[in-house]
């Protein structure tokens, strides 16, 4: 994990140049899954410029799209029988974290195996898209860089194409959410802000809050987004916040969301005390898991939650639970 690490610093250098300059501020029907044989093709807004399907498991598409002014990918991970049948599966939407070493291949680097291994034999789509180096799965409220709207080529794009080319499950009880960091946010967010779209959400070290210490959260998505993504430009405005579009994100804001949901959270209880950045965001991180989960308590919310030792990672044994517990949720392939 320390080239993660190490990356994480470099996002902290390259936020500090911009920060001085940003005071702290305050569903549509989707197409069923098509043919068996169809070669996956455009639509949805999107138009495909590179494809690699050699692999019998990972698929590669990069895409041209209006949303965003470069060309986002997207891997998806086959299951071991998926071409020898005509089933149709469930479907789980695996975001990455932030920085500038994370993107749409970062859950298959990880440990152990990564997000291969973790699925071997399992009946279940994985679909891992860019969500760009600090996009917080949003449409950002101003760029100096082009189009950054991420959850518009998520949400209106990217999921109803998913949904026209593979045998996916295009319903509330065949599809899952869930990310690291930034995407453990991203997740949450989607899951309360598209409510009928997903029955299971899960956050590994993902934070739940925007508006919690000062909206520490909020602030740092703001800075982040600047100086990494949007030349300048914020995912909720400085100095000042479009306040309704914090309150739309914000998980907290939006307990009834994950009523009868599967919700999972993991988060780490001793992050590194000589790496800033791991030491305050993870700090951050469960403290805001622990508001959130004390809030579902009081609305009669069930989920499952770990507290871990260590700081801002995946943790392997946490990724193969939650994976067994989406294919538990959903429905069977």
């Amino acid at each position: 994990m320390s080239e993660h690490r190490t990356s994480r610093r470099n996002v902290l250098k390259a936020v500090g140049g911009v920060s001085a300059a940003l005071a702290l501020g305050g569903a549509g029907v989707l197409s069923a899954a098509g043919p068996a044989s169809a070669a996956p093709g455009d639509g949805s807004g999107l138009r495909i410029v590179q494809r690699d399907e050699h692999d019998s498991r990972m698929w590669f598409y990069k895409f041209a799209t209006d949303a965003i002014g470069w060309q986002p990918a997207v891997n998806v991970l086959l299951p071991d029988d998926y071409h020898t049948g005509e089933r149709t599966y469930p479907v789980l939407y695996l975001f990455h974290g932030g920085g500038t070493d994370q993107d749409f291949m970062s859950w298959d680097r990880l440990p152990e195996g990564g997000i291969r291994a973790w699925t071997a034999g399992k009946p279940l789509i994985v679909v891992m898209p860019d969500g760009g180096h600090a996009g917080w799965y949003s449409d950002p409220v101003n760029s100096n860089s082009g189009p950054r709207n991420w959850e518009t080529f998520h949400m209106a794009q990217l999921m109803p194409w998913v949904e026209a080319n593979f045998r996916t499950y295009a319903e509330y009880d065949g599809r899952a959410v869930a990310g690291f960091s930034m995407g453990g946010f991203g997740a949450l967010k989607y899951a309360a802000k598209y409510p009928d779209r997903f029955a299971s959400v899960s956050a590994h070290s993902g934070p739940p809050s925007l508006r919690r210490d000062l909206g520490a959260v909020a602030n740092w998505a703001n800075v982040s987004a600047a100086a990494l993504d949007l030349a300048g430009g914020t995912i909720y405005g400085a100095p000042l916040w479009d306040e309704a579009k914090v309150s739309a994100d914000n998980p907290m804001e939006h307990l009834d969301s994950y009523r009868d949901k599967r919700v999972f959270l993991v988060a780490g209880t001793s992050p590194n005390p000589v790496d800033p950045f791991d030491l305050l965001n993870e700090t951050e991180v469960l403290r805001g898991q622990q508001e959130f989960r004390a809030a579902l308590d009081g609305a009669g919310i069930r989920y499952e939650a770990y507290e871990e030792p260590g700081g801002h990672f995946v943790r392997p044994e946490r990724a193969r639970n939650d994976i067994d517990g989406i294919v538990a949720r959903l429905k069977k392939a």
